[in-house]
């Protein structure tokens, strides 16, 4: 305020046209409407109205402050209007996303026989990239050729940028070639066009080019050369490119030294992103979140609160984005009180209005399943936006309430929100689990109306839904369409058809996928192989191994296990254990998981054992599927001491709260093994609600080991939960009959038939 204050006392002062535009453009950085009109008022007043120069700073003034009207107006009042008034009128417009209105006025101008000027076309350019209609851009390109300002630095880097952003990379790439004197700006813009469009590989090849013609590379360049090796994961090219930013003295600047952190925090190496965090100079809050950012993918809890712990001992105040992450990352770890301590610390610094912090304050309630926490948040906010809502649908939907994320929909469409194409994924998802049809048929409409339908986010939630209702001739309508799906709606649709049990279908659509010329990703391969694996399809997992190994996607740890699971269901422990050693490089849990299953698979629990031992060598952390498959391995080779002591291990050596499909493992041990006394009292002791699954395996050992009475009461227990279930009847008849109590097991048929309960048909299948 006390620079905006002089500059008007020397303009009350001076009263000439200097002071006039000094305190114009002061009113304007300050954004004061106010300040300006006043200063107008001053330039009627000393007969400055008809002055060009004078009018020409008001009309900026106006359009920098927001008040377009005013500056429109001064602009009509003029008697005499050059290149310069009109350039500011269209510049103007556009930086205030007045496209159209800006747009008109540059054809306006050429129709009064005025020739636009560098700047002129350069504020065209971009209102032309930003709408994206692709004749205009011609039209304006012809029009520079035209004047003869096409070699114009200003102009050609317009023209440029301007086809870069319509991803025309080959119009780009020509005027780029006919460019002359090319300076850094130039490269830059078409290497970051290379990027935008996803020619990682040939905007590293263009970059290597420039000291070989004399072109410095300057911040920009370096940002660029990284964002492409981060989107190719090459992290060999990321340490080359790290040696030409020492020897270039760039690690001075703070935005190169963020931006090669982030790339490794991408790649995983840890250890060179902490290098070069503690190697800045200057650390701007950028640095932090990127830290945080990366710890939050790659780093665990502890390192993250040392991480916040000296931002505070520095005197740094952490924003919106730092708070962001944290919050999500206590989501991610189920760890409540941590959350609700960042949360406490944000509202301290006054971020209680940043909806950032209220969306990612939903994410992590939700996450840890306090859903009232998270309405509170909510219903609180005193901002919010369309992904607050999204948060709050995506939170009931995690934890089973997916009728309840419908009626926040409702209730979102109610106070006239315009939902986005995440809100309806993520409604559809809801639907889906709720299995309900109708609604789902009902947002398909409201999608084709919105022309949200065709979005490939959308695409693939409608697929799924359909998929789950078993309506495959829905789903094919997708795949007839003109509209070409990407590779996530091609995943969706095997990866739905395999779950659906729909397992040769799956294996036709990888088929039709390469026909058309597309080469499926990791989540296809890995849905594949699960599909293979569920038939024992041994020719079609080797057939999809070669596909694997011919894509490079081995790297991949989920694709390594269900190809590691799939051998195993196939009973080719061999190339099973293969698989496992050619993946121990990934040091992935999943990798270890799978192979100790398919060990524990094939009764081989002494082999099994041995793989949790290199686990623990490699100071990998077990996991609940890792349990789940010892504890059954011990289950069927009557090893009950080994997996008791399994069960303790987990919360006293690992600090895993035991899972209910563990407690269904220990359950399922005790009762296979007749310890059917203690296996009750498992389940009376259990932290969370019986299940019906965990009956049936406790009626199946009294059926074994022929205990009436328990099976008696376990059955009472099933029938209370489920009273049309078949098997409380039937596992409890045959407890009668192994027991010779065939008058009780008759009886017992005889209260199936009058209760309308009937006993479901088995069937078995081969590969032919």
């Amino acid at each position: 305020m006390g620079k905006s204050f002089f500059s008007f006392s020397v303009f009350l002062e001076k009263r000439d046209q200097i002071a006039i535009a000094n305190a114009l453009l002061f009113s304007a950085d300050l954004k004061s409407f106010s300040l300006g009109n006043q200063i107008h008022s001053h330039v009627f007043k000393w007969g400055f109205s008809n002055d060009i120069f004078s009018q020409n700073n008001l009309i900026k003034m106006y359009f920098k402050v927001g008040v377009s009207s005013y500056g429109c107006k001064v602009f009509e009042e003029m008697a005499e209007k050059n290149v310069v008034s009109w350039t500011i009128v269209i510049s103007g417009a556009i930086q205030n996303s007045n496209f159209e209105f800006g747009l008109n006025m540059y054809f306006e101008m050429l129709r009064v026989g005025l020739r636009p000027n560098e700047f002129t076309l350069g504020s065209v350019m971009k209102a032309c990239a930003t709408i994206g209609v692709h004749t205009l851009v011609i039209a304006i390109h012809c029009s520079a050729l035209k004047i003869g300002l096409e070699q114009n630095p200003f102009v050609s880097t317009s023209i440029l940028n301007m086809y870069v952003e319509l991803r025309d990379i080959e119009s780009a790439g020509l005027v780029f070639d006919c460019m002359k004197d090319l300076d850094a700006g130039c490269w830059n813009a078409m290497i970051g066009g290379y990027i935008k469009c996803k020619y990682d590989f040939k905007a590293l090849q263009l970059l290597t080019l420039m000291p070989y013609v004399g072109v410095k590379m300057d911040k920009y360049t370096f940002i660029n050369a990284l964002k492409a090796c981060s989107a190719m994961g090459a992290l060999q090219c990321v340490k080359q490119i790290h040696v030409f930013i020492i020897q270039s003295k760039m690690e001075c600047i703070t935005s190169v030294m963020n931006a090669l952190m982030d790339v490794y925090f991408k790649n995983s190496d840890k250890d060179s992103s902490l290098r070069v965090f503690n190697r800045i100079q200057e650390k701007d809050i950028i640095s932090w979140n990127t830290a945080f950012s990366g710890f939050s993918q790659n780093g665990n809890a502890r390192e993250l609160i040392a991480l916040y712990h000296n931002l505070m001992i520095i005197g740094g105040k952490p924003n919106n984005v730092t708070f962001s992450v944290l919050l999500r990352k206590c989501g991610e770890l189920h760890n409540l009180n941590l959350g609700l301590q960042f949360y406490c610390v944000a509202l301290y610094f006054g971020l209680f209005d940043e909806v950032s912090i209220i969306n990612s304050a939903i994410s992590m309630f939700s996450r840890c399943g306090k859903m009232d926490m998270a309405c509170t948040a909510f219903y609180t906010a005193p901002f919010i936006n369309m992904n607050t809502w999204n948060e709050l649908i995506s939170g009931y939907i995690t934890n089973g309430f997916s009728e309840e994320g419908i009626k926040v929909f409702n209730n979102l469409r109610e106070l006239d929100f315009e939902a986005d194409v995440y809100t309806y994924s993520n409604t559809l998802e809801a639907c889906c689990r709720s299995e309900n049809q109708e609604i789902g048929r009902q947002l398909h409409c409201d999608l084709l109306k919105s022309g949200f339908h065709s979005h490939d986010y959308v695409c693939s939630s409608l697929i799924k839904i359909y998929s789950t209702f078993g309506l495959l001739d829905d789903c094919y309508k997708f795949f007839n369409g003109p509209e070409k799906l990407d590779l996530v709606s091609w995943g969706t649709m095997i990866s739905s058809l395999a779950h659906q049990g729909f397992n040769h279908e799956a294996m036709k659509f990888l088929q039709l996928l390469m026909k058309s010329g597309e080469l499926p990703d990791d989540f296809i391969l890995a849905s594949i192989l699960n599909s293979c694996a569920s038939i024992a399809a041994y020719r079609q997992v080797k057939s999809c191994h070669a596909l694997v190994i011919k894509l490079g996607c081995c790297v991949y740890p989920f694709v390594a296990s269900a190809l590691i699971d799939a051998y195993a269901k196939c009973s080719d422990i061999e190339n099973a254990r293969v698989a496992f050693e050619q993946s121990l490089k990934l040091q992935d849990v999943v990798i270890y998981n799978a192979m100790i299953m398919a060990y524990a698979h094939q009764g081989l629990v002494v082999e099994a054992m041995n793989i949790f031992e290199k686990m623990k060598s490699a100071n990998i952390h077990p996991s609940q599927v890792t349990f789940i498959s010892l504890i059954s391995a011990c289950s069927h080779n009557g090893l009950i001491n080994l997996g008791c002591s399994l069960f303790e291990s987990m919360g006293f050596n690992y600090h895993l709260r035991p899972s209910p499909e563990i407690y269904g493992c220990l359950v399922d041990m005790l009762s296979r093994n007749g310890y059917l006394e203690d296996a009750k009292l498992v389940i009376e002791a259990m932290p969370f609600p019986t299940w019906p699954a965990i009956w049936r395996t406790l009626l199946s050992g009294c059926r074994t080991y022929e205990n009436r009475a328990l099976g008696e009461w376990a059955s009472g227990r099933l029938l209370q939960l489920f009273p049309k279930s078949d098997a409380g009847y039937v596992l409890l008849g045959k407890v009668y009959s192994e027991s010779g109590s065939w008058e009780d097991a008759a009886s017992l048929r005889k209260k199936m038939t009058e209760r309308g309960v009937a006993k479901g048909l088995g069937y078995s299948w081969i590969e032919t």
